[in-house]
């Protein structure tokens, strides 16, 4: 695993599992311990049930107790007989197996272990045989001699396991546990790897994709699985990506079209100029003014890309007041009324009597109006109509600027808003303008919290529909 974070995580999962299985395995040894301890106690006192029997028999012989006290071998042999009887056939068959004891000493140490633990105690609660005084709690069971109780015997309880079998069966379960244990922490490891694996294999591919989108290559998607948060962070580096590579296009789209832009009168001057120089042009008035239409025509270009880099940045100045917005589109129109004369230009208007006072900045909004009617005038045939509306409405005044044909395709009206951006089939302009004006437009609706578009025309051309708050709503 190369990747850090892969075996992080692989380590994690390997450790918390690892912390679960120890865990489990010591709760699960020491409840062996415990369990077993509990049931050899509770078959000890199984087979003092056993004992009492005899000792009951005893006292009925004698009629008391000191016969115990006079002769304490008697309960030795008691003790021995009851373990005799007691021991199982499979029990008899351990002992006579091969081992590091021998049967004697086996049966020798049950016995020994047995007597120093047993206590009895006469009717009176007084010892009789064994030691009560360690402090320990023991269950006595009653000694009955014809209904009548002679005595109590009890057991202390085994604090640990001592016989051969015992331990060999306790040793057993712990080593089970423990293989059960290491298998799972095999198993746990496996797991993990593959987990981490597969949970940071996302995150090296988004890894991989940012480096190659940090050297430009902004193609590389990644794929998107599932619907969680890895899933949602590859949707949006693909969203991220898309947006680099539209920019990247737009960029050098942008930055051809304007080196057209300028070698074209740049081209166009110097070719005036050298005709000039080699004599091949008289240098009249005629030539002067030609020179000139192309300095103007680069000046208005050069320009129009400040305007827009101003605009882009927030750079672009605005002086905003209450202002009569009917006043100032008009006060426009006025100002082309030579160009729609010369164009042979019907003009029609629809504007309200009353004033519509929008929050706005005057010499803005009338370079956004002179610019929507020049380039309507650039772009409509000789002999065309030019109609403009003004409604006020709920919040907002509607403008909307139609012209005639020619219009644009159906789904390109939107990219005319677009720097740079031509028509050459249809609205294919004879001189001026460099495609800059509209992306200005939109700019300087935008700064007014406005909306600009372009629709088709009733009058066969293009609609441009502009939507700015009124005063209350600016503010």
């Amino acid at each position: 695993m190369k990747s850090s974070i892969s075996r992080r995580i692989f380590l994690s999962l390997l450790a918390a599992t690892g912390i679960v299985v120890i865990s489990m395995l010591l709760i699960l040894q020491w409840n062996v311990d415990r369990g077993f301890l509990q049931y050899v106690n509770r078959l000890e006192q199984e087979r003092l049930q056993k004992l009492a029997g005899k000792l009951e028999q005893a006292y009925t012989a004698r009629d008391n107790w000191d016969f115990l006290k006079s002769d304490p071998g008697t309960m030795s042999r008691l003790i021995a007989v009851t373990l005799a009887e007691l021991a199982s056939p499979k029990e008899q068959q351990r002992l006579k197996e091969p081992s590091t004891e021998s049967s004697a000493e086996v049966q020798q140490r049950r016995f020994i272990r047995t007597e120093r633990r047993l206590i009895l105690l006469d009717s009176q609660h007084k010892p009789v045989f064994g030691d009560n005084t360690n402090g320990e709690t023991v269950t006595f069971r009653p000694l009955s001699v014809k209904g009548k109780t002679v005595g109590y015997l009890g057991l202390h309880p085994s604090t640990f396991l001592s016989e051969i079998h015992q331990l060999r069966f306790v040793k057993q379960q712990k080593t089970a546990y423990a293989l059960v244990a290491v298998v799972m922490l095999l198993v746990a490891s496996l797991l993990a790897l593959v987990l981490a694996r597969r949970l940071v294999r996302p995150l090296q591919e988004l890894a991989q994709a940012t480096h190659a989108l940090a050297l430009g290559q902004y193609d590389v998607r990644v794929p998107v699985n599932g619907d969680d948060e890895l899933g949602q962070l590859s949707c949006n580096f693909n969203a991220m990506a898309h947006s680099l590579q539209n920019s990247e296009q737009a960029r050098r789209q942008f930055i051809a079209d304007i080196s057209h832009e300028l070698r074209t009168p740049l081209a166009v001057l110097g070719g005036e100029i050298e005709a000039l120089q080699d004599g091949v042009r008289p240098l009249d008035q005629l030539a002067v003014n030609s020179l000139h239409m192309e300095v103007i025509r680069l000046n208005r270009l050069v320009d129009d890309l400040y305007q827009l880099a101003l605009s882009d940045i927030g750079a672009l100045t605005y002086r905003k007041g209450e202002l009569d917005v009917v006043e100032l589109l008009v006060e426009s129109l006025q100002r082309i009324e030579p160009e729609l004369e010369r164009g042979h230009l019907t003009l029609s208007t629809r504007l309200p009597k009353d004033e519509i006072v929008i929050y706005g900045d005057a010499e803005r909004l009338g370079q956004l109006f002179g610019n929507i009617l020049k380039n309507t005038i650039a772009y409509t045939d000789s002999g065309g109509k030019l109609e403009v509306t003004v409604e006020s409405l709920e919040r907002c005044v509607l403008i909307e600027i139609m012209d005639s044909a020619p219009g644009v395709p159906i789904g390109t009206e939107g990219r005319l808003f677009d720097r740079l951006y031509r028509l050459e089939e249809s609205r294919n302009r004879a001189s001026g303008g460099a495609g800059l004006g509209l992306a200005i437009c939109r700019n300087i609706v935008e700064a007014h919290e406005g909306v600009i578009e372009a629709l088709p025309s009733d009058l066969g051309g293009l609609l441009i529909r502009i939507t700015l708050p009124t005063s209350e709503q600016s503010l």
